[in-house]
């Protein structure tokens, strides 16, 4: 009859028995789990930039700007050109062609500016700092005192621009600006936000700082952006639809400094309603880094970060800011899910989906809100991420800290038996022994004293147990120690396996070393005892057997009492190899299957056998360390030799048993094969 089925346990069940584990777990561990909540919060909270400003960590903060860049560039809007704002440009051809390089020439900005006054341009921006003298000053400020069309003239102070600009270089700039009062010509912040090497953002407002660029030229041309009075949000790029078309026409300012009075009708085209930037495109001028650079690779010019910005006010694209107390509750949010999770203790298995659902969600809301024009410059998603890791991570470790001695004695108790990392294993999933076995393929060992039941009539119980216990405590040891299962002690016999209840890739390995190792912790037994009491019988050798096949594992009994074993035909042939030892005049005897398994180089072929109780006979594989490479060989040869001719077989095996004449294994493998069959096969009696 079977049992009936075990409830599961209730969402509400498992929260219950986590919470209880936690007030368990005591003061002290409680109140640093509190804090460290709190700290997670704060984490989620300011992952980004601090409330002062600065950068928490330098990690959490590239990651939270290379995410916004990511979500911003495929979020962008794909536009054909923009024909609203038209730059005009120094270029590396118009520095060439004026034999000038820095400052930029003055005397061709004057002739432009008297080109452009008549085509109608909306208005005139100029990108461009006059922070010191020039030849062609004059000629400029002439010019600029009598322009028609309202010009917005770059302005950068120490205050805001301390890496653009000097005492001695404002000095002169706001001189020159003196000349155009009550002009329309007027000063215009230059200034952009390149905090954490890039541009992202539009720059703070600053009192008694003259206007952005854009916003000044835009309130000149009787447009002006309301909605942007104090915007300070993310400017919002835009990506060119077609690749060979840039998002703004550029037309190089030679075209207009030195235009045949017939092409200027054609150009007045182009000019006419239109926002005129006049700045450089030049390779090594005032290039800015934008929140595209990390992803394209391109730095455009100072000049069209301003287009942009001009742009983004005429569709006003008004990025809307995510309220501070929203960021808050967010993050508040992220430690109490981590923490109501660790609370559940879930296994791995069904933690891993959901920390994939949750990674999932930590990138993909700021990216659905960024695709739905939230301005997400500064929302924490790497910071969610990590305060949920550290909140689960201390919430979890005090749910286990009151079950933390109660796990080590069972690790103690189990690890008597198994090696402590399965031991562990089991108590953190129980079900790897439910009742009930498995097929497996398993490494077996099987040990024996040799003579010890005999010995046991001789002496006194007491010291019966004594050296028992001693003996078994060493090879306990040994199996142990190379990460195997002690199935059973039957006497001075040791049974051992590898491979279950969990298997590892270099159990082979293991339980090869372990076999010897064995043999090894028997002789020095031996000598131990002999050490001891000279009055005690000697002690025999230890003989091992090792095997490599199938079994069933698992744990076998009633409701009272159960054993985790192995049961099968690999148990008997290991068993069979154990005791075939003595016939063979051997220590240590593995079959061929086990030494194929074992991935090791130091075993040496021993001849084929029909063991008591086996149908099939068994090729024999002895471990020896030290044996010469060239003799492995010449035994390698003469088993494959010796169904074919007997004869040259035993001549290569009495060879290499010349060569150790103290090796009593190897001389009985030239008495089995001379009384080996046809087949090549030595049948033990």
């Amino acid at each position: 009859m079977k049992p009936p089925p075990q409830s599961g346990r209730s969402l509400t069940g498992w929260l219950r028995r986590g919470w209880r584990n936690v007030r368990e777990a005591g003061g002290v561990q409680l109140t640093a789990t509190v804090v460290v909540l709190i700290a997670a919060v704060f984490i989620a909270r300011f992952s980004w930039v601090l409330p002062d400003g600065a950068e928490p960590t330098p990690l959490t903060s590239e990651a939270e700007r290379a995410l916004y860049d990511l979500r911003a560039y495929y979020a962008a809007d794909l536009v054909e050109q923009d024909n609203r704002v038209v730059l005009v440009v120094y270029t590396d051809q118009t520095l060439i062609k004026a034999r000038k390089r820095s400052p930029l020439d003055r005397g061709v900005l004057a002739r432009t500016l008297r080109n452009l006054d008549g085509m109608g341009a909306k208005a005139i921006g100029i990108d461009i700092l006059f922070d010191q003298p020039q030849d062609e000053d004059e000629q400029l400020i002439e010019t600029l005192r009598t322009m028609r069309t309202p010009v917005a003239l770059a302005y950068a102070n120490l205050a805001t621009n301390k890496d653009d600009i000097v005492y001695e270089q404002q000095q002169y700039l706001e001189q020159f600006q003196s000349e155009f009062t009550d002009t329309r010509t007027r000063p215009a912040s230059i200034r952009l936000d390149n905090t954490f090497g890039a541009t992202r953002v539009w720059p703070e407002i600053v009192p008694d700082l003259p206007p952005l660029l854009g916003r000044a030229m835009l309130a000149d041309a009787g447009e002006p952006a309301t909605g942007f009075a104090g915007y300070e949000g993310s400017i919002d790029y835009r990506r060119a639809k077609f690749v060979d078309a840039p998002l703004f026409a550029a037309l190089q300012i030679d075209l207009f400094a030195d235009a045949d009075p017939e092409v200027l009708p054609f150009l007045a085209d182009q000019i006419a309603g239109k926002y005129i930037l006049i700045g450089g495109d030049i390779v090594d001028y005032d290039r800015v880094e934008t929140t595209f650079t990390s992803i394209t690779g391109e730095v455009p010019p100072g000049i069209a970060v301003h287009a942009e910005i001009i742009a983004q006010m005429l569709d006003n694209r008004h990025l809307a800011p995510i309220p501070n107390w929203v960021l808050w509750m967010m993050a508040v949010l992220v430690v109490l899910s981590a923490a109501l999770t660790a609370l559940l203790e879930w296994p791995a298995r069904r933690l891993a989906p959901f920390l994939i659902l949750l990674i999932l969600s930590f990138i993909g809301i700021p990216a659905l809100l960024q695709f739905r024009n939230v301005d997400t410059y500064g929302l924490p998603a790497v910071g969610w991420l990590v305060g949920w890791i550290i909140a689960f991570t201390a919430v979890t470790a005090a749910a286990r800290a009151s079950g933390a001695v109660q796990r080590n004695f069972a690790a103690g108790a189990l690890g008597k038996y198994i090696p402590r990392d399965i031991a562990q294993a089991i108590i953190d999933k129980p079900e790897l022994l439910s009742l009930g076995g498995e097929k497996r393929e398993i490494f077996v060992l099987f040990s024996d004293l040799e003579g010890f039941t005999k010995m046991s009539h001789a002496i006194q119980p007491e010291m019966v147990a004594k050296l028992l216990n001693r003996y078994l405590d060493l090879l306990s040891q040994v199996v142990l120690d190379h990460g195997g299962v002690i199935d059973k002690f039957v006497g001075d016999a040791v049974v051992a396996f590898w491979g279950a209840p969990i298997a590892r890739p270099d159990d082979g390995t293991r339980a090869a070393k372990a076999g010897y190792a064995i043999w090894q912790a028997g002789e020095h037994f031996r000598r131990e005892v002999a050490a001891m009491d000279a009055s005690l019988p000697p002690i025999g050798k230890t003989r091992v057997g090792l095997h490599y096949g199938e079994a069933v594992i698992g744990n076998f009994g009633g409701a009272t009492r159960i054993q985790y074993t192995a049961l099968g035909d690999s148990m008997n042939t290991a068993a069979r190899l154990e005791a075939a030892n003595k016939a063979l005049e051997s220590s240590v005897m593995a079959s061929s299957e086990f030494a194929e398994a074992s991935t090791l180089d130091w075993w040496r072929p021993m001849g084929r056998v029909q063991l008591r109780g086996r149908a099939r006979p068994v090729d024999l594989f002895e471990p020896i360390p030290e044996f010469p490479g060239t003799d492995r060989e010449t035994l390698a040869r003469a088993c494959v030799l010796a169904a074919s001719d007997r004869a040259a077989a035993i001549r290569l095996v009495e060879d290499v048993a010349d060569r150790h004449p103290d090796d009593s294994a190897l001389r009985n493998l030239v008495k089995r094969m001379r009384e080996m069959d046809e087949g090549g096969t030595y049948v033990l009696g």
